[in-house]
């Protein structure tokens, strides 16, 4: 996406107790073990037969896979068409039942707060509720963090 790109959400966009339903992303057998290769290559992400023996019974997703999944839908959703300045971080990440090969995975983002920076004219903070299911409703995954928005430009 260009920078030159209009936007098409701004802080104004995102009021107190807006929610916004996305995603249907499928992670694969294949995508679990190439992540978790690269960066969490705990054995119940890499190996199949170890995963078998460990608690959870078979290959499961690393957690921050899941969260890598949860913002690029994110991204896909509305992101990438809002005047975002990036985000301060991120509280409270739950991962709540394992992922499994092919799973699908859907978001639910509910804002929970919207203010004004003080620190930064122009810009306003957004606190909003992540929780992220799987293809049979069951959450996945919970957190809390924050985002920051250019203020829509006045006239």
């Amino acid at each position: 996406m260009s920078e030159s790109r209009p936007k098409k959400y701004y802080w104004e966009d995102f009021a107190v107790g807006t929610v916004r339903e996305f995603g249907g992303m499928t992670l694969e057998k294949a995508d679990i073990v190439r992540f978790a290769r690269d960066w969490d290559p705990q054995p119940f992400h890499v190996d199949e037969e170890a995963a078998k023996r460990s608690p959870y019974g078979g290959l499961i997703a690393s957690g921050w896979q899941t969260c890598a999944a949860a913002m690029r839908m994110c991204c896909d959703a509305y992101l990438l068409d809002a005047a975002s300045v990036g985000s301060p971080g991120v509280e409270n990440v739950r991962w709540v039942k394992p992922v499994r090969p092919g799973d699908t995975l859907r978001v639910r983002l509910e804002v929970l707060e919207a203010r004004p920076l003080k620190s930064k004219p122009g810009v306003g903070l957004v606190k909003n509720r992540w929780q992220l299911f799987n293809q049979d409703g069951e959450e996945v995954m919970q957190m809390e963090g924050y985002g920051m928005f250019l203020q829509r430009p006045r006239g």
